[in-house]
């Protein structure tokens, strides 16, 4: 965020998701939405102090993009299991699924290149190739593993 905006990576990450939990409340409950909403909330937070208790001194990119990806996948995976989510599109990606029949992974991973491809006005084009990766990655384990009721808080 810090290319476009004052605010930090963690707090305009909460504040785009708010409009979400209209949505969530409606069709997903106060359970889901209440869950949602501290699972952003710990993320924004985390997002901003994470850089100030955690350095890296050299760690490849495309490496990195991978390696991430597959893990927030698989921590997408665990939020959507325990009736919960990260917001936003998680929140469209839920409903359309239920809704429409469309693979949560599939329109996560569409939605996710497009953003990052239109970062080509303010990012180089290096970390956007990187940023694709990554999410290719995430939204890869979603595609494959996501398979409508078995991650929707059933137990």
């Amino acid at each position: 965020m810090k290319y476009s905006t004052p605010l930090t990576f963690g707090q305009a990450f909460f504040l785009i998701n708010l409009p979400f939990y209209i949505l969530a409340i409606m069709h997903f409950g106060w359970e889901f939405t209440i869950k949602t909403f501290l699972s952003v909330f710990s993320l924004s937070v985390f997002a901003d102090i994470t850089p100030m208790l955690v350095s890296f001194d050299q760690v490849n990119p495309f490496y990195a993009s991978v390696a991430g990806g597959f893990l927030m996948g698989v921590g997408f995976l665990m939020l959507f299991r325990h009736n919960a989510s990260l917001g936003g599109l998680n929140i469209l990606a839920r409903y359309l699924a239920e809704k429409y029949g469309i693979s949560m992974g599939k329109f996560q991973m569409a939605v996710d290149c497009t953003i990052v491809l239109l970062s080509v006005f303010v990012v180089d084009f290096t970390l956007i190739i990187i940023s694709v990766i990554g999410a290719v990655a995430l939204n890869m384990i979603i595609a494959v593993n996501h398979k409508p009721g078995r991650y929707m808080g059933n137990v």
